[in-house]
């Protein structure tokens, strides 16, 4: 599949489940929806990698990573943004999830010891600059009792834990593992850490089976998790996680937009000037590496 089809379909898709999260929030902790979408996404990317005959068996050494991996991309990132759904609306929220672009740069920068470039550092000013904008009114009376401030704070550290989920994911993938096969074993133990807050928590294990509930989880599973991660890790195999991470750039375009139509956001001018920052940002940032190809 080229490059390019990859990219658009992870835009398309990780850009449209934002709103989707919205409708896995009630009766169900959110650890549990998230354990709930990978345990289901997980056995699809085993039946997936079983059916094409790919290695599903790695070595203890590999598990660790892998297992690392699925900690930071399919438990923790996820469980972190569920819980800021209540908070902020899911447009914000990929908005902010944009700047992974950012920080998966400035990881690669710092980790393979190179010197940022000058657009790196000026695109990152922009991108802060501009999640302060959409941000101002929050951040000026910014407290951790604030229901805004502290969605913030837990946006951050779901970005967090995906940016450096992506360095490892890179890691697996210059290592030789499967992406299939390592992505379903990475989803299995994001599982079982969601299950294992869930029994920390003494939380009941319960389903909601209502339409939306059922529907949303199926999509976030299949299409969100199986179809698009497997794009993005192959995208990651072919050009590296600093490029990969250039699909973030255009989430906030989908998912504000679904968030105008679905959850009532209202722009205003410091929202648009904001928005237009951190997409300049992440774009400056990105422009360091080669642009995604065919």
């Amino acid at each position: 599949m080229p490059n390019l089809l990859l990219y658009l379909l992870v835009v398309v898709i990780w850009g449209s489940t934002w709103i989707m999260i919205k409708f896995q929030i009630g009766i169900v902790e959110p650890e549990l929806s998230v354990a709930y979408r990978f345990a289901i996404a997980s056995a699809c990317m085993f039946l997936w990698a079983w059916v094409l005959r790919l290695p599903l068996r790695f070595s203890p050494r590999d598990h660790l990573f892998i297992a690392l991996q699925g900690i930071l991309i399919f438990s923790m990132n996820f469980f972190l943004f569920y819980q800021a759904t209540n908070l902020l609306t899911t447009g914000l929220i990929a908005v902010i999830f944009s700047t992974s672009s950012i920080l998966t740069t400035v990881f690669n920068s710092l980790f393979l010891r190179r010197v940022p470039d000058t657009r790196l550092i000026a695109g990152t000013i922009l991108g802060i600059t501009g999640i302060g904008a959409i941000f101002w009114t929050e951040l000026s009376s910014f407290s951790f009792g604030s229901g805004s401030g502290f969605g913030l704070l837990l946006c951050l550290g779901g970005t967090l834990c995906f940016s450096l989920g992506g360095i490892v994911a890179g890691r697996n993938q210059a290592a030789g593992l499967s992406v299939r096969g390592g992505t379903a074993w990475a989803m299995a133990y994001g599982t079982l850490l969601l299950f294992t807050i869930m029994v920390i928590k003494g939380g009941a294990v319960n389903f909601d089976p209502s339409f939306a509930y059922v529907s949303s989880l199926l999509y976030l599973a299949v299409f969100g998790s199986v179809l698009a991660f497997a794009c993005y890790f192959a995208l990651i195999a072919r050009i590296g996680a600093e490029r990969a991470a250039y699909a973030t750039v255009l989430f906030p375009i989908v998912a504000l937009s679904l968030s105008t139509v679905f959850e009532g956001y209202h722009w205003n001018l410091a929202a648009l000037a904001g928005v237009a920052l951190t997409l300049a940002g992440n774009v400056m940032v990105l422009r360091t590496g080669n642009k995604v190809s065919n």
